[in-house]
């Protein structure tokens, strides 16, 4: 929109034959932007300029969300837990399944008989949202156990979404999968017939227990070398 704007009366030139000043045509700036937000203005010089909000032509902006960074944490994560794990006595050959950083598998080495006279091989699957989800522990060696059931799986309330913290760390939940091994617990029970056993006929529990693995359990690895 075009109008005319009167110039001071000490530098507007008088019309011809002494008339009224000149005036001169000036346009109004067109505003861009945001509705009911300010634009940037211009720092160079103090000119008061205002500038355009929007990003140069070919430029593209990536969003500040950190999500796009999560599977790279993750990744970094699990591989550093990886490390801490291996260097843990009660677990041996821990590591990627498949080349899965999320599916590990290993040899549990308990310490207390009977189990302690074999070795049992386990499968820890982490979510793809870890550390916000537990990861899930199964054992794939058959153990006469009345926290496993015949499928594997254990039965660990650190790795429910009620009790899990996303500061837990996967050697902590090895550590609580080999205490409940060395000491079966008759509250964390997934086979209800093996812990009524336990309790009132333990002997025969441990017979049964300790034959069980000697038919089931693989061998122990030899310890490692100084």
């Amino acid at each position: 929109m075009w109008h005319r704007v009167p110039l001071c009366p000490r530098q507007a030139p008088a019309g011809r034959g002494g008339g009224a000043p000149v005036t001169r045509r000036h346009r109004e700036p067109r505003v861009t932007g945001v509705p009911g937000r300010p634009r940037p203005v211009c720092p160079s010089r103090g000119c008061g300029r205002r500038t355009s909000s929007r990003p140069p032509r070919g430029v593209i902006l990536r969003s500040p969300s950190p999500w796009h960074r999560a599977p790279i944490t993750m990744a970094v994560r699990i591989a550093k837990e990886l490390e801490e794990v291996r260097s843990w006595k009660g677990a041996r050959d821990v590591g990627p399944r498949d080349r899965n950083v999320r599916r590990w598998e290993g040899l549990l080495l308990p310490n207390t008989p009977p189990y302690n006279m074999g070795a049992f091989r386990f499968e820890l699957t982490f979510s793809p949202h870890h550390p916000l989800e537990p990861p899930r522990a199964t054992l794939h060696t058959p153990i006469y156990h009345p926290g496993v059931d015949r499928e594997g799986r254990v039965c660990q309330p650190l790795t429910t979404h009620e009790h899990w913290a996303p500061t837990t760390r996967a050697i902590q939940v090895l550590q609580d999968l080999l205490l409940l091994l060395d000491s079966p617990d008759t509250q964390r029970v997934l086979r209800p017939d093996l812990a009524r056993k336990l309790q009132e006929h333990p002997e025969e529990f441990w017979c049964w227990a300790q034959e069980h693995t000697r038919l089931h359990a693989e061998p122990r690895p030899d310890p490692p070398g100084p």
